[in-house]
């Protein structure tokens, strides 16, 4: 039976519970009989297995283009058996399958009741090991689960290597699903991919039929699919951030020899003889000499010498880049355009790919910096903790979780301390600051263009790790799998670790308990809303900015309005520098008594020109103009 050409390892999406089966797979296609023989894998149906079939027998062939490879299910081996035995075939029936270099045969669960096919593969099964043979089996469950299944058959099933592939976790998904709308270059709103891979289904063929129908839906002119749209469209189902992979290419040596014959024949004299012999020495080698043999076949060969050199050049770039691609991404280790100087350009987008892959995560925001951080009692403890760290990371206070409600500074203190430590070292250390949705989206992506080797590697090599609204992560399993296991591995380096919160870890109760307890075992420190002293030297600071130098009395009078949040202390600051230059650079505490702060969602009072009062809202800064036309120029700007 024909191999899938779309199923290919560079088109299956690697999750945690499919990791070890793929792994398995990928080293059976790269050295055949030389490990796990046989490798039995196992899995509820719509999981993956036939694909992962497919996969093993393309890789092999095209690493190996000689070997004899035979994909069939159980129901086909039956059916020929029958065929064979019918025909007086049987015979040749044995010979055919001995012959093979790799069987891989897909749902032995339907051996069950059919001992004669049981007693024949038992036959074939030892014929192949006995000759280093590899073998592949499928199954919906394991071999002690299948009934009726002959016991040296199952003691064969298991000598290898077992392995089973679970439903894949959120993450997986979100990946599987975006890559089925690129293959069908279908962009949906933001949020459907994800909604969609909030529901919960029985395998990913259901979850690829329902992307397909929503496909369909968009695609046939019936509306725009949105999240709000598809528990409609799924029915009783819908309740709910890379390079291309190499593909090894295939093709024989075709006619190779005799057209050398040809050529040599039509051309004697030393250029072309030499042409000839390097042809066969790379081809040895296991190049693809197509231009070569293309001047070979040309009447007129103007100068041998310059293509052989070109080729040459060729070949040590290939070399170059193979090593660079393999450093990179371990995972093209073999793949045959190493091996064919006109693949050399889409190597280098590769190599250039990967380069960008493999660049540190992105670093911390230069302008949010130490010295533009006000400290007052209500953050105190969070900043000596910081510049603690900064002193000694990953020795002291690690991790350090910081939170806080909105507003409070905990982003600008997370960036600040990233930015400390990249300038305490000189440039030397790898500070990493990102958003925990980010970090979620480039795990997601990662996933997606099967990079997810690549994407741990590039946060494994950072000195320090800064996640802003770790909150975030919440009703993500492979993500806070992903952490737990970069966490461990930073903190057993000495590297450091900074954490923001909306709420202290303890909290956190979306979040696995093996986090939680980790980001409690180092220091987890609260930034209370602004205290009195802070709000007036934020205030102080946006005066400043202005060019105004303000009384201690306005300072004390603007520190005393209602401001939950540094954002609304500076917005007020703000405020009163515009009050001043308007006003030559004036201030009064009679020009504070005009602005109000206050919350959302607690009605205020506010006075206006014709004395009536009415409600306003919480996060506006609320103005009493005693001027109409002031007024007018406000709200017009």
């Amino acid at each position: 039976m024909a191999l899938d050409v779309r199923s290919r390892f560079d088109t299956f999406v690697v999750g945690a519970a499919n990791r070890l089966a793929v792994s398995a797979a990928r080293a059976v296609a790269q050295s055949p009989g030389a490990a796990y023989n046989p490798l039995f894998i196992y899995a509820a149906s719509g999981l993956g297995k036939t694909h992962l079939l497919s996969a093993i027998g393309q890789l092999a062939k095209q690493l190996q283009p000689d070997l004899q490879v035979e994909y069939i299910t159980t129901d086909e081996l039956v059916e020929h058996l029958h065929q064979a035995v019918t025909r007086g075939e049987t015979e040749a029936f044995r010979q055919r399958f001995a012959e093979l270099d790799v069987l891989l045969l897909d749902d032995v669960q339907f051996l069950t009741g059919r001992q004669e096919t049981q007693s024949e593969l038992l036959r074939l099964f030892n014929v192949l090991q006995r000759s280093g043979k590899q073998i592949v089996l499928t199954s919906d469950r394991p071999p002690a689960e299948i009934a009726d299944l002959d016991d040296r058959l199952m003691t064969r099933f298991s000598g290898g290597l077992l392995v089973d592939m679970g439903a894949p976790d959120y993450e997986t998904r979100v990946a599987i699903l975006r890559r089925r709308c690129d293959e069908r270059d279908v962009t949906f709103p933001p949020g459907v991919v994800e909604e969609v891979a909030r529901v919960v289904f029985a395998n990913v063929r259901e979850m690829h039929g329902a992307i397909n129908r929503l496909i369909a839906f968009q695609t046939l002119g019936e509306g725009d699919v949105t999240v709000e749209s598809i528990q409609g469209l799924l029915g009783d189902r819908g309740n709910g951030s890379g390079p291309q992979r190499l593909a090894p290419k295939s093709g024989e040596y075709e006619s190779f020899l005799s057209g050398l014959a040809v050529a040599v024949a039509q051309h004697v004299d030393a250029r072309r003889v030499k042409l000839v012999e390097s042809t066969a020495e790379w081809r040895t080698q296991g190049y693809r000499t197509a231009a070569l043999e293309r001047a070979l076949q040309s009447s007129d060969t103007a100068d041998p010498d310059a293509l052989l050199k070109e080729f040459e050049q060729k070949v040590a770039r290939l070399r170059a880049l193979e090593q660079e691609i393999v450093a990179l991404d371990p995972t093209q280790r073999g793949s045959v355009q190493f091996l064919d100087p006109e693949a050399i350009d889409e190597l280098e987008r590769l190599a250039d790919t990967l380069r960008a892959e493999s660049a540190p995560p992105p670093p911390p925001d230069s302008s949010l910096v130490r010295a533009e951080f006000e400290v007052g009692p209500s953050n105190q403890l969070a900043v000596h903790a910081a510049d603690a760290i900064v002193e000694e990371p990953g020795r002291r206070y690690n991790p350090l979780v910081v939170h806080g409600g909105p507003g409070v500074g905990k982003t600008h203190l997370l960036h600040a301390i990233g930015n400390e430590l990249a300038a305490a070292s000189g440039g030397a250390m790898t500070v990493a600051c990102v958003s925990a949705s980010d970090f979620v989206n480039e795990l997601i992506a990662a996933l997606q263009d099967s990079a997810i080797e690549t994407w741990r590697g590039r946060y494994r090599r950072v000195d320090a790790l800064l996640i802003d609204q770790i909150e975030m992560f919440a009703g993500t399993e492979r993500t806070q799998d992903e952490f737990f296991h970069l966490f461990n591995a930073l903190m057993e380096t000495g590297k450091q670790v900074v954490l923001t919160s909306s709420r202290a870890p303890r909290t956190l109760t979306e979040m696995d308990e093996r986090l939680r307890s980790r980001f409690e075992g180092g220091l987890v420190v609260e930034i209370q809303p602004p205290d009195r002293l802070l709000r007036e030297k934020l205030i102080a600071r946006a005066l400043a900015a202005a060019g105004v130098e303000p009384s201690s009395d306005v300072l004390h009078a603007a520190a005393g309005l209602e401001m939950p949040t540094a954002r609304d202390v500076l917005r007020v600051g703000e405020r009163l520098a515009e009050i001043a230059t308007k006003a030559n650079g004036r201030l009064t505490s009679a020009d504070v008594s005009r602005v109000t702060s206050v919350r959302r969602s607690t009605p205020v009072h506010r006075a206006t020109p014709s004395g009536d009062t009415h409600f306003g809202d919480r996060e506006k800064t609320v103005w009493d103009w005693p001027d109409l036309s002031g007024r007018i120029i406000e709200d017009l700007r």
